[in-house]
């Protein structure tokens, strides 16, 4: 029996997922609301570059509702769930592969989440991805399942490993992982998408690369605080990452090392700061969240300017990582 897969969101990561499952001979049906988008791959098909033209089954999100037995792979934006979890009866086969913590998503009783650490874009009003930085996916159970639920993590894990577009990786926990992942996206993610720049820049230029290691080290405080396991995304453990960041000269030598690896890669944010739907709450709101009454201030002013910027539709610029860290008590950044 040929195995069914549906996607939810025709972006960079959504179509690497359905070329994955569909190299794996897996039946992918794309569920996507952007009316161009939908046109697009319905005359068009749906491409990945490098890989051949693929036509599988696409619906509009309109009239979709989630198919009984048949595993859902959330691939939206955080600030679509409300819209997406209004359809479901049950999310025992819904696998998230978003980044962030949606307080309306956690509250979930879904089994299993993936993660992934590879960078993927897609135009807005096109289904044409390209995979701009490798990576793993790591996908395993958010919360203790029953052996059915771990099955069904374990056909999925395999059939996106056949794919061969990125390591897949099926872990006893995915939470580790994901909280390492939010270490790092909320800390490149806001700056990133505020500046208008590449993710390269971050590590590159004076201010935005002290402001960038400055919160990766409060992101990891707060997590670590709060008694979140951390595992390794790429190739240091975030506790090495922090010992780096503190050792003078090894990070700006680091960071000319994996300069060519970043320049013309943008991170997921980017068309939307400005436009009110950002996933900055989902980010540092949620480490705000997590720090309780411990001190926060960089993950507090990136909200604050967020807010601004979104509030008046500024246009990203330089001069709002000078702004943000004009904001910050002396010495924090």
């Amino acid at each position: 029996m040929r195995r069914s897969a549906h996607i939810l969101g025709a972006g960079g990561i959504g179509i690497a997922v359905a070329e994955s499952l569909m190299q794996a001979g897996w039946q992918v049906t794309l569920v996507e609301s952007h009316p161009a988008k939908l046109e697009a791959a319905r005359h068009e098909g749906v491409t990945l570059e490098g890989r051949p033209t693929r036509r599988p089954q696409v619906q509009d999100f309109g009239s979709w509702h989630p198919p009984a037995d048949t595993p859902v792979l959330l691939c939206t934006k955080t600030f679509d769930n409300p819209a997406v979890l209004d359809r479901f009866r049950s999310v025992d086969r819904l696998v998230p592969v978003q980044n962030g913590y949606d307080p309306l998503l956690e509250r979930q009783p879904h089994p299993g989440e993936a993660i992934a650490s590879f960078v993927s874009t897609c135009p807005a009003d096109r289904p044409v991805a390209r995979i701009t930085r490798p990576g793993d996916l790591h996908i395993g159970p958010r919360r203790p399942c029953d052996t059915t639920a771990s099955a069904h993590l374990d056909e999925l894990a395999d059939a996106l490993s056949r794919g061969g577009l990125f390591r897949v990786h099926r872990v006893e926990s995915v939470r580790p992982f994901k909280a390492t992942k939010l270490m790092y996206n909320a800390a490149i993610s806001p700056l990133a998408a505020a500046a208008g720049v590449d993710n390269a820049v971050l590590i590159t230029e004076p201010l935005a690369r002290r402001l960038f290691f400055a919160l990766l080290k409060e992101n990891h405080r707060i997590l670590r605080h709060a008694g979140e396991r951390l595992e390794r995304i790429g190739p240091f453990h975030p506790d090495t990452v922090m010992r780096i960041l503190a050792t003078p000269l090894l990070p700006r030598l680091l960071a000319a090392f994996f300069r060519p690896s970043l320049r013309g890669t943008y991170c997921s944010m980017r068309p939307d700061m400005g436009s009110g739907r950002t996933e900055v709450d989902a980010y540092n709101g949620h480490l705000l969240r997590l720090a309780g009454s411990q001190p926060a201030p960089i993950n507090r002013a990136v909200l604050e300017m967020e807010a601004r910027i979104s509030m008046q539709r500024l246009e990203p610029s330089r001069e709002h990582l000078r702004s943000l860290a004009a904001t910050l008590p002396r010495g924090v950044a």
